[in-house]
Protein backbone atom coordinates (compact mmCIF):
# COMPACT_ATOMS: atom_id res chain seq x y z
CA UNK A 1 0.00 0.00 0.00
CA UNK A 2 2.82 2.20 0.38
CA UNK A 3 4.99 3.78 -2.72
CA UNK A 4 8.67 2.52 -3.06
CA UNK A 5 9.74 6.06 -2.27
CA UNK A 6 8.17 5.53 1.33
CA UNK A 7 8.87 2.02 1.85
CA UNK A 8 13.01 2.96 1.35
CA UNK A 9 12.57 6.16 3.60
CA UNK A 10 10.37 3.86 6.44
CA UNK A 11 13.29 0.98 6.28
CA UNK A 12 16.21 3.41 6.40
CA UNK A 13 14.21 5.72 9.35
CA UNK A 14 13.81 2.04 11.26
CA UNK A 15 17.57 1.03 10.79
CA UNK A 16 18.72 4.05 12.86
CA UNK A 17 16.79 2.67 16.27
CA UNK A 18 18.79 -0.35 17.66
CA UNK A 19 16.59 -3.43 18.57
CA UNK A 20 16.91 -2.76 22.02
CA UNK A 21 17.06 0.87 22.68
CA UNK A 22 14.10 0.86 25.03
CA UNK A 23 15.86 -0.58 27.60
CA UNK A 24 18.92 1.64 27.37
CA UNK A 25 18.93 5.47 29.13
CA UNK A 26 17.24 8.05 28.43
CA UNK A 27 19.88 9.92 27.51
CA UNK A 28 21.07 6.95 25.11
CA UNK A 29 17.61 6.97 23.39
CA UNK A 30 17.61 10.65 22.63
CA UNK A 31 21.24 10.78 21.41
CA UNK A 32 19.86 8.09 19.05
CA UNK A 33 16.64 10.23 18.09
CA UNK A 34 19.59 12.93 17.22
CA UNK A 35 21.54 10.78 14.97
CA UNK A 36 18.47 9.73 13.13
CA UNK A 37 17.28 13.16 12.61
CA UNK A 38 20.64 14.38 11.64
CA UNK A 39 20.41 11.51 9.13
CA UNK A 40 17.50 13.23 7.48
CA UNK A 41 18.47 16.67 7.67
CA UNK A 42 18.20 18.86 4.54
CA UNK A 43 20.27 21.57 3.99
CA UNK A 44 19.85 24.92 5.29
CA UNK A 45 18.64 27.41 2.78
CA UNK A 46 21.09 30.40 1.45
CA UNK A 47 18.58 33.27 2.17
CA UNK A 48 17.73 33.04 5.94
CA UNK A 49 19.60 33.92 8.90
CA UNK A 50 19.62 31.98 12.04
CA UNK A 51 19.87 33.30 15.79
CA UNK A 52 19.69 31.42 19.14
CA UNK A 53 18.38 33.28 21.95
CA UNK A 54 16.71 32.16 25.47
CA UNK A 55 13.93 33.16 27.46
CA UNK A 56 15.53 33.37 31.16
CA UNK A 57 13.24 32.68 33.99
CA UNK A 58 14.20 32.07 38.32
CA UNK A 59 13.22 28.25 37.90
CA UNK A 60 14.07 27.40 34.52
CA UNK A 61 15.36 28.52 30.74
CA UNK A 62 13.29 28.35 27.73
CA UNK A 63 16.19 28.10 24.86
CA UNK A 64 14.77 29.89 21.44
CA UNK A 65 15.77 29.86 17.54
CA UNK A 66 14.87 32.07 15.71
CA UNK A 67 14.78 31.44 11.87
CA UNK A 68 14.16 34.55 9.57
CA UNK A 69 14.86 36.15 6.11
CA UNK A 70 18.32 37.00 5.49
CA UNK A 71 18.38 40.80 6.55
CA UNK A 72 14.77 41.69 6.76
CA UNK A 73 11.70 41.09 8.74
CA UNK A 74 9.77 37.90 7.29
CA UNK A 75 5.53 38.51 6.21
CA UNK A 76 4.58 37.02 9.51
CA UNK A 77 5.34 35.42 12.69
CA UNK A 78 5.12 31.44 13.06
CA UNK A 79 6.00 29.81 16.49
CA UNK A 80 6.69 26.27 16.20
CA UNK A 81 6.84 23.43 18.23
CA UNK A 82 8.56 20.34 17.70
CA UNK A 83 7.11 16.85 18.01
CA UNK A 84 8.99 13.61 19.64
CA UNK A 85 5.92 12.33 21.87
CA UNK A 86 7.01 15.06 24.62
CA UNK A 87 10.31 12.59 25.40
CA UNK A 88 12.63 13.48 22.38
CA UNK A 89 13.31 16.27 20.27
CA UNK A 90 15.29 19.60 20.56
CA UNK A 91 16.16 22.87 18.53
CA UNK A 92 18.14 20.84 16.40
CA UNK A 93 15.82 17.50 15.72
CA UNK A 94 13.72 19.50 13.27
CA UNK A 95 15.64 23.11 12.80
CA UNK A 96 15.88 21.82 8.88
CA UNK A 97 11.83 21.90 8.64
CA UNK A 98 11.87 25.21 10.22
CA UNK A 99 14.15 26.91 8.01
CA UNK A 100 12.67 25.73 5.16
CA UNK A 101 9.35 27.06 6.10
CA UNK A 102 11.25 30.11 6.77
CA UNK A 103 12.85 30.53 3.70
CA UNK A 104 9.77 29.21 1.37
CA UNK A 105 6.86 31.16 3.37
CA UNK A 106 9.21 34.56 3.83
CA UNK A 107 8.38 34.08 7.38
CA UNK A 108 10.08 34.27 11.01
CA UNK A 109 10.16 31.37 12.27
CA UNK A 110 10.56 30.74 16.65
CA UNK A 111 11.49 27.15 17.63
CA UNK A 112 10.85 26.51 21.17
CA UNK A 113 12.63 24.01 22.90
CA UNK A 114 10.16 23.15 25.88
CA UNK A 115 10.90 21.01 28.76
CA UNK A 116 10.83 17.22 27.72
CA UNK A 117 8.94 14.59 30.16
CA UNK A 118 9.20 12.42 32.34
CA UNK A 119 11.95 14.69 33.87
CA UNK A 120 9.62 17.72 33.76
CA UNK A 121 5.40 16.44 33.86
CA UNK A 122 2.33 17.90 32.60
CA UNK A 123 2.15 21.26 32.76
CA UNK A 124 6.05 22.13 32.22
CA UNK A 125 5.79 21.98 28.64
CA UNK A 126 2.45 23.68 27.86
CA UNK A 127 3.49 26.55 30.59
CA UNK A 128 7.11 26.95 28.12
CA UNK A 129 4.71 27.15 25.40
CA UNK A 130 2.71 29.74 27.10
CA UNK A 131 5.58 31.84 28.17
CA UNK A 132 6.96 31.53 24.48
CA UNK A 133 3.78 32.89 23.07
CA UNK A 134 3.41 35.80 25.64
CA UNK A 135 7.65 36.34 24.46
CA UNK A 136 7.15 36.38 20.71
CA UNK A 137 3.74 38.34 19.99
CA UNK A 138 5.41 40.82 22.58
CA UNK A 139 8.98 41.11 20.78
CA UNK A 140 7.23 40.86 16.90
CA UNK A 141 4.42 43.32 17.71
CA UNK A 142 2.39 40.87 16.03
CA UNK A 143 0.37 37.57 16.80
CA UNK A 144 1.79 34.67 15.53
CA UNK A 145 0.67 31.73 13.81
CA UNK A 146 1.04 28.61 15.75
CA UNK A 147 2.61 25.54 14.54
CA UNK A 148 2.84 22.32 15.76
CA UNK A 149 4.19 18.75 14.63
CA UNK A 150 2.75 15.78 16.32
CA UNK A 151 2.98 16.37 20.05
CA UNK A 152 4.02 19.92 19.27
CA UNK A 153 0.53 19.77 17.53
CA UNK A 154 -1.12 19.10 21.29
CA UNK A 155 0.74 22.14 22.26
CA UNK A 156 -0.10 24.13 19.52
CA UNK A 157 -3.93 24.00 19.90
CA UNK A 158 -3.60 23.78 23.88
CA UNK A 159 -2.00 27.94 23.48
CA UNK A 160 -4.73 28.21 20.48
CA UNK A 161 -7.53 27.47 23.09
CA UNK A 162 -5.72 29.61 25.79
CA UNK A 163 -4.95 32.55 24.20
CA UNK A 164 -8.53 32.90 21.35
CA UNK A 165 -10.00 35.67 23.50
CA UNK A 166 -6.34 37.56 24.46
CA UNK A 167 -5.96 40.98 22.72
CA UNK A 168 -2.57 39.23 21.06
CA UNK A 169 -4.56 36.14 19.74
CA UNK A 170 -3.06 33.60 17.42
CA UNK A 171 -3.36 34.41 13.74
CA UNK A 172 -3.57 30.91 12.70
CA UNK A 173 -3.03 27.23 13.75
CA UNK A 174 -1.01 24.65 11.41
CA UNK A 175 -1.23 21.46 12.69
CA UNK A 176 0.75 18.61 11.31
CA UNK A 177 -0.15 14.84 12.14
CA UNK A 178 -1.39 16.12 15.84
CA UNK A 179 -1.62 14.09 18.76
CA UNK A 180 -4.89 15.81 20.38
CA UNK A 181 -6.26 13.84 22.68
CA UNK A 182 -8.97 11.40 21.94
CA UNK A 183 -7.63 8.16 23.49
CA UNK A 184 -8.09 5.42 20.98
CA UNK A 185 -11.90 5.97 20.35
CA UNK A 186 -11.75 6.95 16.78
CA UNK A 187 -11.53 4.24 13.85
CA UNK A 188 -7.86 5.23 12.87
CA UNK A 189 -6.54 4.11 16.26
CA UNK A 190 -8.05 0.56 15.79
CA UNK A 191 -7.24 0.57 11.87
CA UNK A 192 -3.59 1.65 12.17
CA UNK A 193 -2.77 0.35 15.52
CA UNK A 194 0.78 -0.87 13.97
CA UNK A 195 1.58 1.72 11.41
CA UNK A 196 5.00 2.72 11.11
CA UNK A 197 6.87 5.38 13.14
CA UNK A 198 4.06 5.81 15.53
CA UNK A 199 1.87 2.93 16.62
CA UNK A 200 -1.55 2.94 18.71
CA UNK A 201 0.82 1.80 22.02
CA UNK A 202 3.55 4.38 21.77
CA UNK A 203 1.09 7.33 21.87
CA UNK A 204 -0.11 5.55 24.98
CA UNK A 205 3.45 5.56 26.28
CA UNK A 206 3.70 8.89 25.26
CA UNK A 207 0.64 10.03 27.32
CA UNK A 208 1.72 8.42 30.24
CA UNK A 209 5.25 10.03 30.36
CA UNK A 210 4.05 13.28 30.22
CA UNK A 211 1.30 12.58 32.88
CA UNK A 212 2.57 10.85 35.31
CA UNK A 213 0.99 9.39 38.15
CA UNK A 214 -1.20 11.99 39.05
CA UNK A 215 -2.10 14.05 35.43
CA UNK A 216 -5.24 14.91 34.03
CA UNK A 217 -6.02 13.70 30.14
CA UNK A 218 -9.10 15.69 30.17
CA UNK A 219 -7.50 18.88 30.75
CA UNK A 220 -7.69 20.66 27.58
CA UNK A 221 -4.15 22.11 28.06
CA UNK A 222 -3.06 18.23 27.54
CA UNK A 223 -5.17 17.38 25.35
CA UNK A 224 -7.40 19.97 23.20
CA UNK A 225 -10.32 17.53 22.03
CA UNK A 226 -11.39 17.52 25.49
CA UNK A 227 -12.33 21.35 25.65
CA UNK A 228 -15.98 21.42 25.21
CA UNK A 229 -15.53 24.91 23.96
CA UNK A 230 -14.15 25.37 20.23
CA UNK A 231 -15.69 28.99 19.16
CA UNK A 232 -12.94 31.69 18.93
CA UNK A 233 -10.17 29.44 17.30
CA UNK A 234 -7.97 31.25 15.00
CA UNK A 235 -8.28 30.32 11.30
CA UNK A 236 -6.65 26.56 11.51
CA UNK A 237 -5.12 24.40 8.53
CA UNK A 238 -4.77 20.25 9.86
CA UNK A 239 -2.61 17.94 7.82
CA UNK A 240 -2.78 14.12 8.52
CA UNK A 241 -1.76 11.13 6.35
CA UNK A 242 -3.61 8.23 5.70
CA UNK A 243 -1.89 5.95 7.79
CA UNK A 244 -1.74 6.63 11.03
CA UNK A 245 -3.48 6.40 14.34
CA UNK A 246 -4.07 10.40 15.31
CA UNK A 247 -5.26 9.97 11.52
CA UNK A 248 -9.11 10.85 13.00
CA UNK A 249 -8.37 13.52 15.74
CA UNK A 250 -7.00 15.97 12.74
CA UNK A 251 -10.46 15.71 10.96
CA UNK A 252 -12.85 15.65 14.15
CA UNK A 253 -10.99 18.55 15.44
CA UNK A 254 -11.93 20.54 12.37
CA UNK A 255 -15.39 19.43 12.56
CA UNK A 256 -15.92 20.67 15.67
CA UNK A 257 -14.57 24.27 15.16
CA UNK A 258 -16.66 24.59 11.91
CA UNK A 259 -19.48 23.18 13.77
CA UNK A 260 -19.10 26.73 15.86
CA UNK A 261 -18.87 28.05 12.66
CA UNK A 262 -15.34 28.45 12.71
CA UNK A 263 -12.50 28.32 9.72
CA UNK A 264 -10.96 24.75 9.55
CA UNK A 265 -9.80 22.68 6.74
CA UNK A 266 -8.32 18.94 7.40
CA UNK A 267 -6.50 17.66 4.87
CA UNK A 268 -5.85 14.24 4.58
CA UNK A 269 -2.73 12.66 2.49
CA UNK A 270 -3.13 9.79 1.22
CA UNK A 271 -0.44 7.34 0.86
CA UNK A 272 1.99 8.79 4.18
CA UNK A 273 2.35 7.87 7.15
CA UNK A 274 3.62 9.48 10.51
CA UNK A 275 6.46 11.96 10.59
CA UNK A 276 6.54 12.17 6.96
CA UNK A 277 7.60 16.07 6.99
CA UNK A 278 11.03 14.40 7.52
CA UNK A 279 10.84 12.39 4.20
CA UNK A 280 9.70 15.67 2.06
CA UNK A 281 13.07 15.15 0.72
CA UNK A 282 12.82 11.88 -0.68
CA UNK A 283 9.23 10.88 -0.82
CA UNK A 284 6.97 12.74 -3.88
CA UNK A 285 3.61 12.56 -1.67
CA UNK A 286 5.30 14.01 1.36
CA UNK A 287 7.12 16.96 -0.59
CA UNK A 288 3.64 17.98 -1.94
CA UNK A 289 1.95 17.49 1.54
CA UNK A 290 5.03 19.97 2.44
CA UNK A 291 3.66 22.41 -0.38
CA UNK A 292 0.08 22.42 0.44
CA UNK A 293 1.54 23.19 4.46
CA UNK A 294 3.59 25.97 3.41
CA UNK A 295 0.57 27.28 0.90
CA UNK A 296 -1.23 27.41 4.57
CA UNK A 297 0.86 29.20 6.35
CA UNK A 298 1.62 31.61 2.91
CA UNK A 299 -2.53 32.49 3.31
CA UNK A 300 -2.71 32.50 7.31
CA UNK A 301 0.30 35.46 6.73
CA UNK A 302 -1.65 37.45 3.88
CA UNK A 303 -4.95 37.25 5.54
Amino acid sequence: MLDADLAAFIEAHERGFPPDLDAQPLDRQRAVYGEMCRAFHAPTPADIEILDTALEFPERTIRLRIYRPLGRKGVATVLYFHGGGFVFGDLDSHGDMCAELCSRADVDVISVDYRLAPEHLHPAAFDDAMAAFAWTARSFRRPPILFGESAGGALAGAVAHKTRYEPASPRGLVLVYPGLGSHGDLPSFSEHAGAPLLSAAEIGEYQAARLGDAGDATDPAVNPLRDTDYAGLPRTFVSVPEFDPLRDEGELYCERIRAVGGNAVCTVEPGLVHSFLRARTRVARAAEAFDRIVEAVKSMSAN
